[in-house]
């Protein structure tokens, strides 16, 4: 990309869309194209048409997407489907239309099969049944991918898609009613310890694994992938690995300095058993990251420590 080139950062005030924003700043790119919600509903087709007739974006990142965990995936179903869809299609149509020459679609990894073999390789997309608890936004991002690849195809445009494993960072939600598990164990024992809790219950079993990718590292391999990557189909990014919720929340724990003991409530879901991602394809185009995790969940908490 061209640092004099007008780029649309769809999603910037989101914790993907605010790592991209800062990285795209820091590298000099000048022309940066931003809209809250107000100003722009990527829902609606003709105000996603008009902005891109006005402003003509060369690029285009796709960061955009009403997200949340376990909770808010199980009770807003509707609601993730069809804004994940309406964004997607109004966004990649768009870009199509007004002669975009590159677009970065994000998904997420849980596009994939609920117990496709592990690590999670590109070729399980569509192999098997999705995660009952977030298979709305799954269908919607892999709809998104769809969508990419068919417009590649039929009409040639240079549209890609990364699925990046669970993110963390700055600029998390901690929202306990739709936060994920990461950002809402480090708000838990925060105010466990603050409020001297003798306990933390935490959803579920603790034995699912998860792998977990700083959102700096994700930005960073996004505009990798926009400069060096144009192949049809979803390219993982993480970190190729994987730890326990368990040993996720003793984790956090420690770097919390909380003192308490840590309750696992097993009656709550577990999600899908295990996430870890083949990262094989990233690695040989030549990037991998950086921030190892307890590294990256020091940074996290101490951003949360100033903006709660």
């Amino acid at each position: 990309m061209d640092r004099a080139a007008r780029v649309y950062l769809a999603g910037h005030r989101g914790l993907v869309g605010g790592a991209l924003l800062s990285k795209l700043q820091s590298l000099g790119y000048a022309n940066i194209l931003t809209r809250t919600h107000t100003e722009l509903d990527l829902c609606d087709q003709a105000q996603v048409q008009q902005f891109f007739a006005e402003n003509r974006p060369e690029y285009v990142f796709l960061a955009a997407a009403r997200v949340g965990g376990i909770l808010a995936n199980s009770t807003y179903p509707a609601q993730f489907i069809y804004d994940n869809l309406m964004i997607a299609a109004n966004v990649i149509h768009a870009s199509h239309v007004f002669g975009v020459k590159k677009l970065l679609n994000l998904g997420s990894s849980c596009i994939y099969p609920r117990l496709a073999p592990q690590p999670l390789k590109e070729e399980y997309l569509l192999t098997g049944p999705l995660e009952d608890t977030n298979r709305a936004y799954a269908v919607a991002k892999i709809a998104a991918i769809e969508l990419c690849d068919h417009y590649r195809t039929q009409y040639g445009s240079d549209f890609i898609s990364a699925m990046p494993t669970n993110l963390y960072g700055p600029g998390d939600n901690f929202d306990l009613a739709s936060s994920h598990v990461l950002p809402a164990l480090l708000r838990k024992m925060v105010e466990a310890k603050t409020n001297h809790q003798s306990e933390v219950v935490i959803w579920g079993s603790g034995t699912p694994r998860r792998e977990f990718l700083y959102v700096e590292d994700l930005a960073d391999a996004c505009i990798f992938l926009m400069d060096h990557f144009s192949e049809p189909g979803p390219i993982n990014i993480g970190t190729g690995g994987d730890l326990s919720i368990r040993e996720l929340a003793l984790m956090i724990k420690d770097i919390v300095g909380y003192s308490g003991a840590l309750v696992f409530d097993a009656s709550k879901p577990d999600g899908t058993p295990r996430k870890l991602m083949d990262i094989s394809r990233l690695r040989q185009a030549g990037w991998q990251a950086h921030v190892v995790l307890p590294e990256g969940i020091q940074r996290t908490l101490a951003w949360y420590l100033v903006h709660q």
